[in-house]
């Protein structure tokens, strides 16, 4: 004999059946809870229940104070990391500027990064993909927020061997390009890239530089490029909220 469904998962059916049909539309305020008890007729914590299951779903992002509300739908990123920071675009654009954001305003939107810099002892992962000793390697860090039409879609940190970029564009806290690619500028050419994909939770700091609701996962994408000896000159980590992002590869099958 089947048992009977929770009146809370009937509750969280109902409302995310209106929240798929437009019947709730994102950023709108759900009724209070107390509207929810009269409407459903049942307690409170059921009601709770029910907003609590739709939340660890990704639909509602609660607010205190203020109650719960459909979640925003962010029109995503397409990506084609085959071509992205390849050297023969970077050629045919004379212009010079950041492929991400040259690809965020042919695309019709507006990007702006926030970028960090620091010298530092990196993590021991990235350490050991520079083939630098943990101990006692440092390493210029560029850290960047990237915005889109002013909302937070990616982080994207990279951490170049301090004795090879020292001195280079790299140091500035700006946007610096040049024709072909800084690190191209300064005689380190990267002629290939080993690619890694993670996918998880984001960890706390994650969440708050990226104003992240809850239930959101992360792509973690770590690109390391190695000159024509073999020896890695940088390591790019990007992080990118599942909810705004399309990773897209074009494979030969040769």
């Amino acid at each position: 004999m089947a048992k009977p469904v929770p009146r809370y998962h009937a509750i969280a059916d109902d409302l995310r059946l209106q929240i798929e049909k437009g019947q709730l539309a994102p950023g709108q305020k759900l009724p209070s809870e107390e509207e929810l008890t009269t409407t459903y007729d049942v307690s409170r914590n059921t009601v709770r229940l029910a907003l609590g299951r739709l939340t660890d779903e990704g639909l509602l992002v609660s607010a205190q104070g203020r109650g719960s509300f459909v979640r925003e739908r962010y029109e995503p990123a397409v990506w084609n990391w085959t071509t992205m920071e390849s050297r023969s675009v970077h050629e045919a654009n004379h212009t010079a500027g950041d492929q991400w954001a040259s690809q965020i305003a042919a695309n019709g939107h507006e990007p702006r990064q926030e970028i960090r810099v620091s010298i530092r002892r990196p993590p021991e992962e990235v350490a050991l993909q520079l083939q630098l000793d943990p101990a006692t390697a440092l390493t210029v860090v560029r850290e960047r927020i990237r915005y889109v039409d002013h909302e937070p879609y990616a982080l994207a940190d990279s951490y170049f061997p301090e004795e090879l970029v020292r001195n280079t564009p790299l140091m500035l806290p700006e946007d610096v390009s040049a024709p072909g690619g800084v690190l191209a500028s300064a005689g380190l050419i990267q002629v290939r890239y080993s690619d890694e994909i993670t996918v998880r939770m984001p960890t706390r700091d994650e969440s708050e530089r990226l104003v992240l609701p809850a239930a959101t996962p992360v792509a973690v994408h770590r690109r390391t490029g190695y000159d024509k000896d073999g020896k890695p000159l940088r390591v790019m980590i990007t992080t990118l909220p599942g909810d705004r992002h399309v990773i897209r590869y074009d494979v030969s099958t040769d």
